[in-house]
């Protein structure tokens, strides 16, 4: 008798256990499956105030279920219930640090609320616990660039470039942030033009320019002087006067405007130019402009379109221009390629062209007469900054230019810089 008694009692715990394992694994089911509909809910539907409550339910079913708290917080934070969000998010962040999103959102909410201090200390957080994300690395640079912290900025950014020395983003920010720092610059620049046509050349230009670099940009002012040489005498000279401008007009953006003016015929008398440069994420670069051109017998348009991509320290730009001259549409075409080493004034660079554009300085003179013919060109140059201070720079092209229809000269051109850095 007291063995049955043992047995039904033993029987009784079975039982219980097991209703008890049904009971948990069906509210486990329960909540996996009210995950997902509040997850499609978020995708379509967007009714996040019904999916607060969901969550909210399913939360006292299943207290531990951390995916529930990021879901609160992510629904209060696409109801602008910041403070809510906040706390959800600081949750789940104490109790996994598993999951990059949450650090991702919490990082936007504090930087939208202007909470810097906060920010810094999530995003070095995050930082330490998931050091492989750089995206976190790269939100160390919007929170200096939101505080103005321009030298922290450029310090972090250096710091990033050697430790991922072939991110283009970060190459990208780092000339960015070096156009931004005070900076003041005086220098000359020299070219001179060889051709092989008997009689006539050599060509001579040289200018005297002063650089102003500020935060908000850049503002060029230059002198040139031209002088065009045919069996030893001089066929036209003059100068030219001329003011440049890089300015920013976004985080990701900046524009490019240009006038010089002149009275002498070796330059045209109004040259106008605009540019607008859009910075895209992992290097890419794309800018959308136009050239103006009045020379004594006629005027030139011109649209500009370009486009450039950093690939670890290599720089390269492909731009386009269609001009219109007489009404008849003339293209050309130039590749650009740059190697970086430290700064944006060190680098080797190759360049290769078809045709004749409106940013070519030293053929600008004859732009008139050129832009409806053939011409081939290739170049290389070297660049470099010295004691933080001195600039220099040596560049030559060979050009293959047809100089009336189906006659062709040899150009070989080469030029120097100088500047000095303050």
């Amino acid at each position: 008798m007291r063995n049955n008694k043992i047995l039904n009692i033993v029987g009784l715990f079975i039982l219980i256990f097991i209703f008890s394992s049904q009971k948990i694994n069906a509210q486990k089911i329960d909540t996996d499956s009210l995950l997902t509909v509040i997850i499609k809910d978020m995708q379509n539907e967007k009714n996040y105030a019904k999916n607060i409550q969901r969550a909210l339910i399913a939360k006292k079913i299943a207290p531990n279920y951390l995916d529930y708290y990021l879901i609160l917080g992510r629904n209060h934070d696409l109801l602008k219930n910041k403070d809510s969000a906040t706390y959800y998010y600081n949750y789940f962040i104490k109790k996994t640090n598993s999951n990059d999103d949450a650090f991702n959102y919490l990082i936007n909410i504090e930087l939208e609320k202007e909470d810097y201090l906060e920010a810094e200390k999530t995003i070095d957080e995050a930082i330490l616990m998931h050091p492989e994300n750089r995206d976190f690395q790269k939100k160390k640079i919007v929170l200096y660039q939101l505080q103005n912290e321009t030298k922290k900025e450029y310090n972090y950014v250096q710091s990033l470039q050697v430790k991922y020395p072939n991110d283009p983003e970060i190459k990208q920010s780092l000339f960015l942030i070096e156009s931004k720092i005070n900076s003041d610059r005086l220098g000359v620049n020299y070219s001179y033009t060889t051709f092989n046509r008997k009689g006539y050349g050599p060509w001579h230009l040289g200018s005297i320019q002063y650089i102003r670099e500020r935060g908000w940009g850049s503002l060029i002012g230059r002198i040139n002087y031209a002088n065009r040489l045919s069996s030893g005498e001089s066929i036209a000279e003059g100068k030219q006067f001329e003011v440049e401008s890089y300015f920013f007009t976004g985080k990701n953006n900046y524009s490019y405007a240009s006038i010089a003016y002149s009275q002498d015929l070796v330059f045209p008398k109004l040259r106008v130019g605009y540019s607008f440069y859009q910075n895209f994420k992992k290097g890419w670069e794309a800018d959308l402009g136009f050239r103006y051109i009045e020379s004594e017998n006629t005027e030139t348009k011109t649209i500009v379109l370009g486009i450039g991509k950093y690939i670890g320290s290599y720089w390269i730009n492909f731009r386009s221009y269609l001009q219109n001259n007489d009404n008849d549409y003339q293209p050309s075409f130039s590749l650009t390629t740059r190697y970086y080493f430290d700064t944006k004034y060190d680098y080797v660079s190759l360049v290769a062209g078809y045709g004749t554009s409106p940013d070519e300085r030293t053929t600008i003179g004859q732009f008139e007469q050129r832009v409806s013919l053939n011409s081939y060109r290739i170049g290389a140059g070297y660049y470099k900054l010295f004691n933080n201070h001195y600039l220099t720079g040596i560049q030559t092209t060979f050009n293959n230019q047809e100089y009336a229809p189906n006659l062709k000269q040899n150009e070989l051109e080469i030029s120097l810089m100088f500047q000095y850095k303050f």
